[in-house]
């Protein structure tokens, strides 16, 4: 019942991303990811990669929500973020898709000159019909470049000159702030409203400062906000957080965010066979931790893209399926990646939505879909589950220990 009325929230399709190629970030050396779906959760043992392929969403967020520069020292800088024994820059492509327009490609190029990283080269193209060669309507180097205005930018459009302040600079954050440049615009909005984040429960507890907050923050510590938010102008929608919530932990009769004479917001979770609530900060993790995920799942305008790492943590193995239930279904709204190691939250996964991950003998990063291992599909087919699957090593990277082993069989190029 509460997908359906998740689902009439927004019925906007949100802008999806497709395909995704890194090259020369840390250990993803050259890896593709191809066909990915509204839900995408990344598997693999510890050190597979999963978690970098994660930090380049951060990463690109980053460049646009605070500048490259500061993105680019916070990872270390050219010393740390780049591949070892690897030349050429760091290179992150997406195609992604707005409702009703061709698939676009964002192509972003950085090297580090004199200690500073520069973009390399930076473009937007995309194919306006069914054939002919792509059309590149904005196309940068270190500061220097062109780009075609209007809102479907074409092949026989004036190409005009806009030289950036300084080569760190992103052409398509400074450009897409101007309405002559609707495509670009709409790609600027679309990746500065990415939530990419590490959700933590010990954030949820605090004490902020009163006043409403109309989204999550990427700590999880304006949560107390978020819900008296919802409580002064979305009050159904409340009421639908806590349905599912009551379902997922059925003693939890309501969530209340009460400011204190100090100013600050105190959050108190309501049991029900007591009268008084108790202090967030007494509540268990795994109900801080599913009321945060709901908060940013039933929000009434989602962002466009979610990452969360390892939403398993704190949360009991029973809770996982229905999470991943209610993930598939918030993607009606938005588009998810998230990270695991939880064969439960698995379970209730499709092939085409796993990724495996793991590391060659150079100790680069490689990718499948699961629905692309053998015998992975036949044993669906079956009705195998695929958290069994993998804890039974027929994903090939059964054995965390060695942090080895692709598929045992060749499956074709990389997805």
């Amino acid at each position: 019942m509460h997908n359906n009325s998740m689902n009439s929230i927004q019925k906007n399709p949100p802008a999806r991303i497709e395909y995704l190629k890194v090259r020369n970030f840390r250990a993803l050396k050259d890896v593709e990811f191809k066909q990915l779906t509204p839900l995408t959760v990344l598997l693999g043992p510890n050190g597979s990669g999963k978690t970098t392929v994660f930090d380049v969403f951060a990463f690109l967020s980053e460049c646009f929500e605070s500048g490259l520069r500061r993105a680019w020292d916070k990872r270390g800088r050219a010393k740390e973020l780049k591949t070892r024994c690897s030349d050429g820059p760091v290179t992150i492509e997406i195609k992604y898709r707005e409702p009703n327009y061709p698939l676009i490609t964002y192509h972003l190029a950085v090297d580090e000159k004199d200690g500073r990283p520069v973009v390399i080269e930076e473009w937007l193209q995309w194919r306006r019909g069914s054939y002919g060669k792509p059309f590149r309507f904005l196309d940068y180097r270190e500061g220097r470049g062109q780009a075609v205005s209007g809102e479907l930018p074409d092949e026989d459009d004036q190409r005009i000159e806009v030289p950036l302040n300084a080569p760190d600079l992103l052409a398509v954050n400074a450009l897409g702030q101007f309405a002559e440049h609707p495509r670009v615009s709409a790609l600027r909005t679309f990746i500065t409203g990415w939530y990419v984040s590490y959700l933590s429960a010990d954030s949820t507890r605090g004490q902020p400062e009163s006043g409403p907050a109309e989204q999550l923050s990427k700590s999880g510590d304006n949560l107390a906000n978020v819900v008296q938010y919802l409580s002064e102008r979305h009050p159904d929608q409340l009421e639908q957080i806590f349905e599912v919530l009551r379902q997922r932990v059925p003693r939890v009769e309501r969530v209340l965010s009460e400011t204190m004479p100090d100013g600050r917001l105190l959050l108190q979770i309501k049991d029900a066979p007591f009268s008084h609530p108790v202090l967030a900060r007494f509540a268990s993790d795994g109900t801080l931790k599913m009321l945060a995920y709901l908060v940013l799942l039933y929000d009434p305008a989602p962002p466009p893209f979610i990452g969360i790492e390892e939403p398993e943590n704190f949360l009991h193995p029973r809770l996982l399926p229905e999470l991943a239930e209610e993930c598939r279904a918030a993607t009606a709204r938005t588009q998810l990646l998230a990270t695991s190691h939880s064969p439960f939250f698995l379970n209730a996964l499709k092939p085409e939505e796993v990724r495996v991950l793991w590391r060659n003998e150079q100790g680069y990063t490689q990718a499948r879909r699961a629905a692309d291992l053998p015998g992975v599909s036949e044993f669906m087919a079956e009705g195998a589950l695929l958290g069994h699957l993998w804890m039974e090593g027929q994903l090939g990277v059964g054995d965390p220990l060695t942090n080895q082993g692709g598929p045992t069989r060749p499956v074709g190029g990389q997805s």
